[in-house]
């Protein structure tokens, strides 16, 4: 088989740039390992920052979420009982992002590549990348008994934390940076309504919560437990009491409960890997870095890899323009190292470690006493979370 960008990868990202490459009449054709049902059963963050839900539109896979997608212009940080808003839409010069579910959006990219007849392949197993720093690079995979090679011009590696990519780049070439968070979150789908109509982050002394939604009758709650906690663990009825007790007390008073659809718990991270291209191979997303989900920046951090890819091989195809191939890592690097900042920010600023001593305890209300005094730290916050420029 001959392509001319083979996409190793067939989440959001991948889909994403095999769509907007393919309206651009780049021939591309993606791997996935799993099914296609195993993707959209992932119950992953659903804020887009207003490019994402732009770039959306521009592969044109934005008119369900712009129909059933929410608009967000702030949300809430609870702290010692009481609520306060963060204003973004006032404070970000009039942004605001999108609350819409990642396996929605996903599901939209799936059906726009079917609708155009893209080639996405499920279930290949074994896939290997050969020949990365030569003219025409190459990647294998298994279906079945047979091995299958494709022959390309670029690899882009968009599979994951755990995917084959990253680890096809010599450890005398990759530079990884890593730092492991001591706790992680337990997080609950209920088809309930949301206790409130935009996000409340929740900082208590018993450990950090955050009441999410993915629509008007379905809601996502997290907290933080430790790495020791089992799903098993955590009944029902326990998770909520627990939720209640690090809400405010009148936010705990009207919320809805009910039976889980969904639970897990996701350690936290924050990890990168330079550089993001190996001779003809690119990484995108998870594939080179992720981020603690309390800033909203995991998706989003993959989607601004994607606008510089797509834009990169458009250049090269079209015009012959070889410049945003060779600046891609050091672009999406330096986007990519201030989303670590933010994620890293609030992450620190609103759980509670299990080592800390006093003094962190204070710096910790002394961040947030700030941030709500001083309108120059709100726009900096706000500015972040609706997503940096690309």
């Amino acid at each position: 088989m001959k392509t001319q960008v083979c996409i190793i990868g067939g989440g959001p990202s991948g889909l994403l740039l095999s769509q907007l490459l393919h309206l651009k009449g780049i021939d591309n054709v993606v791997l996935e390992r799993h099914s296609r049902e195993y993707v959209l059963a992932r119950i992953r963050a659903g804020v887009l920052e207003h490019g994402f839900a732009k770039l959306m539109r521009e592969a044109q896979c934005g008119e369900r979420m712009d129909r059933e997608g929410e608009i967000h212009e702030g949300f809430f940080i609870a702290n010692e009982g009481r609520l306060n808003r963060v204003d973004l839409h006032k404070y970000s010069g009039g942004s605001s992002v999108v609350v819409y579910g990642q396996t929605e959006l996903t599901r939209d990219l799936y059906d726009a590549r079917a609708q155009m007849k893209g080639q996405v392949i499920h279930n290949a197993e074994d896939v290997a990348l050969h020949d990365l720093t030569s003219a025409k690079p190459g990647v294998t995979y298994r279906a079945g008994d047979e091995v299958v090679r494709i022959e390309c011009d670029y690899v882009i590696g968009a599979d994951g934390f755990h995917g084959v990519s990253r680890k096809s780049i010599p450890k005398t070439v990759l530079k990884e940076y890593e730092k492991v968070y001591p706790f992680g979150w337990l997080g609950v789908l209920s088809r309930t309504k949301p206790v409130s109509p935009e996000l409340i982050y929740a900082r208590h002394e018993r450990g950090f919560a955050l009441c999410s939604l993915r629509s008007q009758v379905l809601s996502r709650y997290y907290i933080q437990v430790p790495l020791s906690d089992t799903v098993e663990g955590w009944s029902d009825d326990a998770f909520w009491a627990e939720l209640k007790r690090r809400l405010p007390a009148e936010v705990g008073a009207r919320m809805v409960t009910g039976p889980s659809i969904e639970k897990s718990i996701a350690p936290l991270r924050s990890f990168v890997a330079e550089p993001m291209r190996y001779g003809n191979l690119f990484l995108a997303g998870d594939a080179a870095h992720i981020v603690p989900p309390t800033g909203a920046r995991g998706l989003n951090s993959a989607a601004s890899d994607i606008y510089y890819l797509y834009h990169a091989m458009v250049a090269h195809y079209q015009r012959g323009d070889e410049s945003g191939l060779e600046g891609y890592s050091a672009k999406a690097l330096a986007r990519v190292w201030k989303a670590q900042r933010f994620s890293w920010w609030m992450t620190m600023m609103l759980h509670t470690f299990p080592d800390s001593i006093e003094y962190d305890r204070k710096l910790q209300d002394t961040d947030l006493a700030y941030l709500f005094s001083s309108e120059a730290a709100m726009s900096s916050l706000a500015e972040n979370y609706v997503g940096l420029p690309f």
